[in-house]
């Protein structure tokens, strides 16, 4: 079966977003979990949170995911800024124990001049100093295009940030299409390739979690402009091994691409047309 789900607005609660979730054809989703651009979240609703597990468990849902804002920067070069970050880490965690045995993914920052090693550090420091043993949430390192100082553009980036971190067991890794591409790893021509590079670096059992986008940008680009699925430079060919690969297809997907609710509705309906179970 094909694990699909979108990006959903958290402004109507978890029991919300999971109906919407079914309305489409998904049977997971992806979700804020604060003001994606500032640091505010909203009051814990407990009743909506009983609802949704029920929901999730009625519709055998796959684990969600949490995404943590884009404003946490926890390679910072400004120290208020990595305090806040650790902040918001905390209780996101904190917050996401009610819904356990999901995933939060993060973007591991950007080091803003600092350069890349001290970037891992401050990355790795803020993860050991909020990770606990007792929590059944993982949470997931994003592979990204490499924009201005961006961290993780590179599997031996991402990897250099998990060999420094204390309670391996509680993270892994979210692989997005269009990041990759963007950032050179060409996964129309060389999908296999790229997928043997990610095990031997990084380790495939390490991949939680796909984050399925088209791309606006052509290879190697080094920009961040998600694209409709089969509208942008990957195409529906690409799309369509992505999805079917053996190492691959069990993984969920979460779409993030510009759409409203009703075209993510028609993309899972393409992409259960071309999956091959």
């Amino acid at each position: 079966m094909l694990n699909i789900g979108c990006h959903l607005s958290s402004s109507g609660g978890y029991e919300n977003m999971a109906k919407q979730a079914i309305e489409i054809g998904a049977n997971t989703f992806q979700f804020f979990t604060r003001n994606p651009r500032g640091f505010k979240a909203k009051d814990i609703d407990y009743e909506d949170i009983k609802a949704f597990i029920q929901t999730a468990e009625n519709n055998n849902f796959a684990k969600i995911l949490a995404h943590a804002p884009y404003t946490l920067n926890p390679c910072s070069a400004d120290k208020s800024i990595r305090a806040l970050a650790k902040e918001i880490l905390k209780d996101d965690i904190k917050r996401l124990e009610l819904t356990p045995n999901n995933m939060y993914n993060l973007h591991p920052g950007s080091h803003v001049g600092q350069g890349v090693s001290e970037g891992i550090k401050y990355i790795a420091e803020a993860l050991n100093e909020n990770l606990n043993k007792n929590q059944t949430t993982l949470l997931l390192l994003e592979t990204m295009s490499g924009k201005g100082s961006e961290i993780g553009s590179k599997f031996e980036e991402i990897k250099q940030i998990m060999d420094k971190i204390e309670l391996k067991e509680k993270i892994g890794v979210c692989l997005d299409t269009c990041h990759i591409y963007d950032g050179g790893y060409d996964i129309i021509n060389d999908l296999e390739g790229v997928i043997k590079e990610f095990d031997s670096v990084i380790g495939i059992k390490n991949l939680k979690a796909i984050h399925l986008n088209d791309s606006m940008n052509p290879f190697n680009n080094h920009k961040d402009r998600h694209q409709k699925i089969g509208e942008g430079s990957l195409g529906i060919k690409t799309i369509k091994n992505v999805i079917n690969h053996p190492k691959l297809k069990n993984l969920p997907f979460y779409l993030e691409t510009p759409n409203e609710i009703e075209g993510y509705a028609k993309e899972i309906a393409l992409l259960k047309s071309l999956y091959t179970a």
